[in-house]
């Protein structure tokens, strides 16, 4: 009996099942999530892209460090994901904020919720980021989900409501205090500079 080839990059657009696609073997160089049983592969990120989240996070690094004991994990796209069984969706954000441990292993990601799920968008990303993810995180519980959109020079927090999200768009130079985080201040301002320093073109379309 042959072993199963991993997923790569000519499996792009291929239908898959939430079960066989957690399991599967991949290939490496590449980024893979499972969006509404469709596996999508996208390239590594950009340096424009890798700026954004190295200010972002230098920022949330700092509020833990200063405020001990109210980040329990600030996770990347590699290291955690989020099982949405019914929209057969993986999905890894740019960031993830644990507030709390998990209170079991058992299955994982798929009940370990994010207090605050962050994507950056990049080019061709847009309506994963702003329609699908939107639901999709709504769906497992994420309390904010944050949208940072350097083109359109805007952060959108989507906060948890009673029925649905309730939108902020944040602009410079404002910044976001989230009440999550007792004493946070995100300064997006610091995010969109670090972008345009690694290159991106002002007017440049997403």
């Amino acid at each position: 009996m042959g072993t199963v080839p991993p997923i790569g990059p000519s499996d792009n657009g291929r239908r898959m099942s939430l079960e066989e696609f957690d399991h599967a073997d991949v290939q490496e160089g590449y980024l893979y999530e499972l969006s509404r049983g469709v596996i999508v592969v996208s390239d590594v990120p950009n340096r424009p892209h890798l700026a954004q989240l190295d200010a972002s996070r230098q920022q949330f690094e700092h509020y833990r460090w200063t405020h001990p004991g109210r980040i329990y994990l600030l996770a990347g796209g590699s290291d955690c994901k989020i099982l949405i069984g019914n929209f057969e969706s993986e999905r890894h954000p740019d960031m993830a904020v644990y507030k709390s441990p998990p209170l079991s292993d058992e299955n994982l990601w798929a009940v370990w919720i994010p207090d605050i799920a962050i994507e950056i968008v990049s080019p061709g990303s847009e309506y994963r980021d702003y329609v699908l993810k939107r639901e999709e995180y709504w769906a497992f519980g994420v309390r904010e989900y944050w949208i940072i959109d350097a083109y359109r020079r805007e952060l959108l927090v989507l906060r948890r409501g009673k029925v649905d999200w309730t939108e902020h768009h944040v602009r410079p130079p404002k910044l976001y205090k989230t009440r999550l985080l007792p004493g946070f201040a995100f300064d997006c301002s610091l995010v969109f500079q670090a972008a345009e320093a690694a290159g991106l073109q002002n007017g440049e379309h997403a």
